[in-house]
């Protein structure tokens, strides 16, 4: 069983109630970088629940990728729980980006929760309204904005989450999350760097402070 006095220090907008009942039937486990939690046609067992850490989210289309969201700490995967609760084949992929400690919560019990406690119910609700949003930022990027400033804005996105300036990342791993050409993201990283706003490395880009 789970330490609760360890999940109220982790996940401290639940109520007692809830984080007993976390404990005793979630799995606790270790996710060590770029382990794959999720494959695409893979049918959902467990909902992961973050403690700390990052889970990137991703669609595939042909050779090409779409980031859709990141899971931060005391947030759950939405893709997850919905194809899980539908019993249908999962429609994204979902890796590990950094180390994350998780706790894997059957599917069933995760559906129970929502009707059983409030707190959880709130944090699905959220959680949609949330990717919903940025679903639609997403949308409004790729069509109305250029792509220097889509490119940009996922750095420093990017360099949030990571709560540092530096990214280790590489052009072609950029391109595929934004779903373009790895040309395409020299080029405007190109222009980036001629702006001031950025600085290449060898392992990694630099957003510059302004």
């Amino acid at each position: 069983m789970l330490d609760p006095q360890y999940l109220k220090k982790a996940l401290p907008h639940f109520k007692a109630e809830l984080i007993d009942r976390l404990a005793e039937v979630a799995v606790q486990k270790i996710i060590p970088a770029n382990a794959v939690l999720l494959r695409e046609g893979q049918y959902v067992q467990v909902v992961p629940l973050v403690l700390s850490g990052l889970i990137k989210v991703f669609a595939r289309h042909d050779d090409r990728e779409l980031l859709l969201y990141y899971i931060q700490a005391g947030e759950s995967c939405i893709m997850s729980f919905s194809a899980g609760l539908g019993r249908e084949p999962s429609k994204v992929v979902a890796i590990a980006e950094e180390e994350t400690h998780a706790l894997l919560l059957p599917v069933d019990q995760a559906a129970l929760m929502t009707e059983q406690y409030p707190d959880m119910n709130k944090l699905f609700f959220h959680l949609f309204s949330q990717r919903y949003a940025e679903l639609l930022d997403t949308i409004g990027m790729v069509l109305f904005n250029k792509m220097d400033q889509r490119l940009y804005e996922y750095l420093l996105k990017k360099s949030r989450l990571a709560q540092n300036r530096f990214i280790k990342t590489s052009h072609r791993q950029i391109a595929s999350e934004l779903g373009t050409a790895r040309e395409v993201v020299t080029r405007v990283m190109k222009k980036l760097e001629m702006e001031g706003k950025v600085i290449q490395h060898a392992s990694g880009i630099e957003i510059v402070e302004r």
